[in-house]
């Protein structure tokens, strides 16, 4: 990784609830409402703005583990945003606390560990469980 990514760096993406977030299961919507897979995706997206800008050519980031408590709903057409920010740092790992909220109102918060590795530590990883 580059040098200059620490502790306590944040970043934040705001998204609008569509009707693609809704909670639901085989195609069916279970509710009108955020659900917990888009949530999550959102969070890794956030996480993954603090290491962007501090990778290195060769080196990709790949998830390693996400906590979430989803705590309230969104519903369509609602802004929600989503903070991230560095909470620990290793020479090959990022862990991020996430805080999603609708307004002032907290509905989601967690972690997000990535890991930083070689591209073809990656590649070989990947090509090592099609065998």
């Amino acid at each position: 990784m580059k040098s200059g990514i620490t502790i306590g760096q944040s970043a934040v993406i705001q998204i609008e609830i569509t009707p693609d977030m809704y909670a639901k299961f085989e195609g069916k919507v279970v509710h009108k409402a955020y659900s917990t897979v888009s949530m999550v995706y959102h969070m890794e997206w956030a996480a993954r703005q603090l290491i962007l800008p501090f990778l290195e050519k060769e080196e990709e980031g790949i998830g390693g583990g996400v906590e979430v408590k989803h705590l309230g709903p969104a519903c369509e057409g609602q802004m929600v945003e989503i903070f991230a920010v560095i909470i620990s740092l290793t020479h090959k790992s990022v862990i991020s606390r996430v805080d999603v909220k609708r307004g002032s109102e907290l509905i989601g918060t967690g972690k997000v560990i990535q890991f930083i590795l070689p591209k073809n530590v990656i590649d070989e990883k990947l090509a090592s469980t099609k065998m």
